[in-house]
């Protein structure tokens, strides 16, 4: 099976040659130089576009254009490929090239346990190939999807990828277009779905070139962290919200990618109607409803807006996000297991609350005065929603990268501590989502890293000491703040793989097997989940019960303090599991500190049973297994978190 996706940008491999286009509308004339083909003038078009078919050019040649008389020749900014980074020239790709030869049909919405990684630091080998030698560690730990942070073309051999320039070009340096292509056919063949983290807030500041040849890309009208903002709503937007709705169709279709999460959309700012958010979801529905099998999209909006997530009245798939991260359910765990409240956690004083809103209702913040935001009212009303709306976690790039250091929760957090939080996110009737390395308590830090230009590099290692300067005391604990453009950095960040066999990290890693297992086995055949409600035992403890699909109710009981708390009324059901040796005899009045448990109630006459395999395809081994499946503190405390800077995701 061969997978391309047209679109008016970029190159096309046609039987007279290659077409060549460009929105270029700022540009009188545009010159195309093809690398040992000499150049040639494109023909300019009445809307912006300047066009060449090349006769003599074909797929792996490279190519530049140049503008005028201006020497400078840049890279397209559509690029399937750029081998040599942000400035050098792109090459022609022919995505007919690759042969898909699985019969991947997806996995449907309510099996999501996600794994996110950064492709660089996951393995030693830093590439897509790497991660192939990964696949069976995931597929038997009990994840079903993969999430790859942004992977689109930026400066320098490594960066967290939320400064991407070329959002079509997969980074050169961790492999080939079709390396990641055979990346993700073997995590299908595994039963794996694959997600690729997105960003269409902004272009990374080394590399964009767009402002010399189509400055209608941007605004003056809006102002984002990062500068001007993307014309999605102005003159001349109609191209620039073509050019990333084909960015996530080229991603879904020719990449063959389930899913997409949409980084920091309420930086997307747009006030036309239909939104580009809108128009986005409706062509991604348009593909799925062509291609036979379910794509996802996922948003991190930091304003919890709930509007993107309602789901239409009879649609199956929802024509909408199916789901957003949901940083209120971190933050409140966050709060209750290391009692921090610098940075954004000081709007989570009462915890307890808040978390039981975030399990109940969704946000925890839904149209509430937000102290770290001066007073001004955060999130919209999403009670509504079911469950499955909301990815929950608890860390991920943003919550472990956005501090000094990048400590991982475990290095901040009592033992006991993290085993009630763990127990309560892994059988949690929402998706949920793992930071790479989660599994087995990697014992390496996760700064934020880049490699930019001397000048650019300098300043983004001052302006994020200057960020954290005021959560130490002297400034020499500022100056060992990791620099991020330190190749010893990126070797802070990569995991440590020799800790999942140490005893402390086997330990911790068994344990997450068994309770995906129990996940897998008990709980995902009976979703989705709806109708929640709870109470509060006391200031850290609570009791929510969720109704299942096939008429079971699921209960979980916790107790996230380190004191002992009223038991309150014994739920009903089978026990599933809980946090473990803490555990008080059933008939105790109180629940230990560090406490977490699951119970099963099942549905009267036996109720239905739904298959958990993926829709249409074959079943993953993780699912055939794991019936069969039986089942590190350490590093610094360092100071609470800071808002991100600019160049982080």
């Amino acid at each position: 099976m061969k997978s391309a996706h047209a679109m008016p940008f970029g190159t096309e491999i046609m039987d007279q040659g290659v077409r060549f286009a460009i929105w270029a509308p700022a540009a009188a004339q545009v010159e195309l130089h093809i690398e040992g083909r000499g150049d040639r003038t494109m023909l300019a078009q009445e809307d912006g576009f300047h066009v060449c078919l090349a006769t003599d050019a074909a797929a792996g040649d490279r190519y530049a254009f140049s503008f005028g008389d201006d020497p400078l020749r840049v890279p397209d900014p559509a690029s399937r490929f750029n081998p040599i980074d942000v400035h050098g020239a792109s090459e022609v790709v022919d995505p007919h090239a690759f042969d898909w030869n699985d019969d991947w049909a997806g996995r449907p919405w309510r099996e999501p346990v996600f794994y996110e990684l950064h492709i660089g630091a996951f393995t030693p080998q830093g590439t897509y190939a790497g991660i192939e030698d990964k696949l069976d560690h995931l597929a038997g730990l009990g994840v079903t999807a993969i999430e790859l942070m942004p992977i689109a073309e930026g400066p320098g051999r490594h960066n967290w990828g939320y400064d991407g320039a070329l959002p079509f070009a997969p980074k050169a340096a961790y492999g080939r277009p079709e390396d990641l292509k055979r990346l993700v056919q073997a995590a299908h063949r595994r039963g794996l779905m694959v997600f690729l983290d997105v960003v269409y807030n902004h272009f990374g500041p080394e590399g964009n070139y767009l402002p010399l040849f189509a400055p209608q890309f941007f605004t003056d009208r809006h102002e984002t962290p990062w500068g001007k903002a993307i014309n999605f709503d102005g003159p001349d937007s109609r191209q620039v919200r073509r050019f990333f709705t084909d960015n996530a169709l080229y991603w879904l279709g020719e990449y063959h990618f389930d899913g997409l999460r949409l980084d920091a959309v309420h930086a997307i700012i747009d006030d036309s109607d239909p939104s580009f958010l809108r128009e986005l979801a409706e062509a991604v529905q348009r593909l799925e409803d062509s291609s036979g099998r379910p794509r996802h999209l996922v948003l991190e909006n930091g304003d919890n807006v709930a509007r993107y997530l309602e789901r239409e009245r009879g649609a199956r798939p929802p024509r909408s996000y199916v789901a957003q991260w949901n940083d209120d359910f971190h933050h409140c765990l966050h709060v209750l297991l290391t009692g921090e409240s610098a940075g954004y956690y000081e709007d989570y004083d009462r915890p307890g609350e808040r978390l039981l809103r975030c399990l109940t209702e969704g946000f925890a913040y839904q149209g509430e005065p937000s102290r770290h935001a001066g007073g001004r009212a955060r999130g919209e009303p999403s009670a509504g929603l079911p469950p499955e709306a909301f990815v929950n976690f608890l860390q991920n790039h943003d919550q472990v990268g956005n501090r000094p250091y990048g400590d991982r929760l475990w290095m901040l957090a009592d033992a006991n501590a993290m085993r009630a939080a763990e127990t309560l996110l892994l059988l949690l009737p929402t998706p949920i989502l793992l930071f790479m390395g989660d599994e087995f308590h990697a014992p390496n830090c996760f700064p934020f890293f880049s490699d930019f230009g001397p000048e650019l590099a300098q300043a983004v290692t001052e302006g994020r000491r200057r960020e954290f300067a005021h959560f130490f005391a002297n400034a020499a604990d500022v100056e060992r703040i990791p620099d991020p453009n330190d190749e010893a950095t990126v070797e802070i960040a990569r995991l440590d793989w020799a800790a999942a066999g140490r005893p402390d990290g086997a330990a911790v890693l068994e344990r997450y097997r068994q309770q995906l297992a129990l996940r897998r086995e008990r709980l995902v055949p009976r979703l989705p989940a709806s109708n929640p409600r709870g109470h509060m035992l006391a200031d850290a403890a609570l009791t929510v019960t969720w109704s299942l699909a096939d008429g079971s109710e699921l209960a979980l009981t916790a107790n996230l303090s380190d004191r002992p708390a009223p038991r309150g009324d014994a739920p009903r059901g089978e026990p599933l599991c809980s946090s473990g040796a803490a555990d008080a005899p059933s008939g105790s009045p109180e629940l230990p500190p560090w406490y977490a448990a699951w119970h099963l109630h099942p549905a009267a006459g036996g109720g239905r049973r739904p298959s958990s395999g993926p829709r249409g395809g074959r079943q993953p081994p993780g699912d055939r297994e794991g019936a069969q499946r039986a089942g590190a503190r350490g590093g610094r405390a360092s100071s609470g978190p800071a808002p991100r800077p600019a160049s982080e995701g």
